[in-house]
């Protein structure tokens, strides 16, 4: 019994030296890996400032400091970004462009033929451009029908497009109903004549006769000379002469020598081309800068260097979907009948200037449909790309909401060539590593962690790199193609080449099993 009472006590003796020497591990392990972290990061600290130091015993100038990651940030000072890596100085000499700009030598520019222009503050000289065509004016159209059935003895106006004036006979016409309505107002008038001595009653009666005729003939458009010769004792006509309610251009003729017409039928057409109409046809992107009283300067081929003036007197309020534009009624004189309906016609309508804005030539707008981009001149030989938001369009200027501050210096000339070059450049230094072009691809050691199944993504948790300053970190990496990762697993150490295919973009080009 008491020999295993000792050995029960031996053994709680053992287990709580276990205990304890398993804190005592525990402890030093935490110890040892603060050590080593602190260490780290020292080392880290005097490799990037003996870096600095070296680069500056060369004696050049520090313009400012980039981000190490490409990403288009500087500094003029010294700093960290958020993952505690120094930014990189760069030296007068060095290639300062970011990964949206380029810089070509002197030479080059002039041979380009490049020129700038600063961007001002200006208010707009803006005219809305549009095409359109003559129509007649619909208050200025004028149908001639008959109220009386007979028939044309004598046609006087016989032909299409023939100008008549207002009262001037178009035919002769005779009517059994009107000449009845003739010898009705003579007989009237004759019986009111001679009874001057009769008494009151009777003579109101026969006034009210003669005032009835009369009626009937005003009703049949039977004019006021034939009705005094009437009244003065004259004999009724058989045919009488049917004049012009208006004047103007006759368009249409149904009229024709001998035919039998009925009331209500349409013999002529006449229109009055004084003043005509011209419906411009305005797109819809400039229809909110048109209104009513507008002025407007029209111009004709078959006029060349005559310019006429009218004005806005209507806009349609429905939008033609074929076209994507709103027809805009245009109202102008035509005294001497030189416009003619359907002349096609060029209209400038100078619209509100409004308050001054940051304006650019409109040459400077490289235009590619979906993103507008100007070239920004940053000084020796450096041009940055930038894309803007624009607003209203002058006749040679264009408002620019973001993008560009007032008295930067744009692109106007040559900016199409230069785009191309800062293109070019942008694909060489997506194959050979972003904003370290010209430099070899980067070699690094580390751990697959992940890979996303959908987009490829990979995440790497990487030794220090020597070549750009970094630290040991855990960073997302895109590969360059399927087969990059396709023999490798989650966990296991790598060996990895990567360029920078753009700013912060950080590609995987080559990717082996470390043994």
């Amino acid at each position: 019994m008491k020999d295993r009472r000792a050995r029960v006590r031996r053994r709680e003796r053992g287990g709580a030296v276990a205990i304890v020497l398993v804190i005592v591990a525990i402890a030093l392990a935490l110890a040892l890996g603060y050590w080593l972290g602190t260490r780290g990061m020292q080392s880290h600290g005097e490799v990037a400032t003996a870096a600095s130091g070296d680069a500056g015993k060369d004696g050049k100038k520090i313009l400012f400091y980039r981000n190490p990651m490409g990403l288009p940030d500087t500094s003029p000072t010294p700093k960290k970004d958020s993952m505690g890596m120094d930014y990189i100085p760069v030296y007068e000499g060095e290639d300062q462009d970011s990964g949206s700009g380029i810089k070509i030598s002197s030479e080059k520019i002039q041979k380009l033929g490049v020129r700038v222009e600063k961007a001002q503050r200006r208010a707009l000289d803006a005219v809305v451009r549009a095409s359109g065509r003559i129509e007649i004016d619909e208050r200025r159209l004028t149908t001639v029908t008959a109220k009386y059935e007979g028939y044309i003895e004598r046609l006087i106006v016989n032909a299409t497009g023939q100008g008549v004036r207002r009262g001037e006979p178009l035919f002769e016409a005779y009517s059994p109903d009107l000449l009845a309505a003739q010898r009705e107002y003579a007989v009237a008038m004759q019986a009111l004549q001679k009874m001057a001595g009769a008494d009151e009653a009777t003579r109101a009666g026969m006034q009210r006769l003669a005032d009835a005729a009369l009626a009937r003939l005003g009703n049949f458009d039977v004019t006021d000379e034939d009705v005094k010769r009437l009244a003065a004792g004259g004999e009724p006509r058989r045919a009488l002469s049917f004049r012009a309610p208006a004047g103007g251009i006759v368009l249409e003729k149904k009229a024709v020598q001998g035919m039998r017409f009925m009331p209500g039928e349409m013999l002529y057409q006449i229109a009055d081309l004084s003043r005509v109409w011209l419906i411009a046809e305005v797109f819809e992107q400039d229809i909110g800068r048109i209104s009513v009283g507008q002025r407007a300067r029209i111009a004709f081929d078959a006029y060349p260097g005559q310019q006429f003036e009218g004005k806005v007197t209507y806009v349609v309020p429905v939008l033609r979907p074929d076209t994507r534009t709103a027809q805009v009624r245009i109202e102008l004189a035509n005294p001497r009948g030189q416009l003619k309906p359907a002349m096609y016609a060029q209209v400038e309508l100078p619209v509100a200037t409004g308050k001054p804005e940051i304006t650019v030539p409109a040459s400077a707008i490289i235009d590619s449909g979906r993103r507008q981009v100007v070239l920004v001149d940053k000084g020796e030989g450096r041009f940055e790309s930038r894309d803007v938001k624009l607003g209203a369009r002058g006749t040679d200027f264009v408002v620019v909401r973001e993008g560009v501050q007032e008295g930067e210096s744009v692109v106007v000339a040559a900016n199409f060539l230069l785009d191309a070059e800062s293109n070019l450049k942008a694909a060489l230094g997506g194959m050979t590593g972003g904003s370290n072009a010209g430099k070899v691809s980067h070699t690094a050691e580390g751990v697959l962690d992940d890979v996303d199944a959908k987009t490829g993504q990979m995440v790497i948790t990487h030794d220090p790199v020597k070549s750009l300053n970094w630290p040991r970190m855990t960073m997302e990496f895109v590969p360059a193609n399927e087969a990059v990762a396709k023999q490798i697993k989650p966990g296991e150490p790598i060996t990895f080449e990567f360029v920078e295919r753009k700013p912060g973009e950080w590609v995987v080009t080559k990717m082996e099993r470390r043994r």
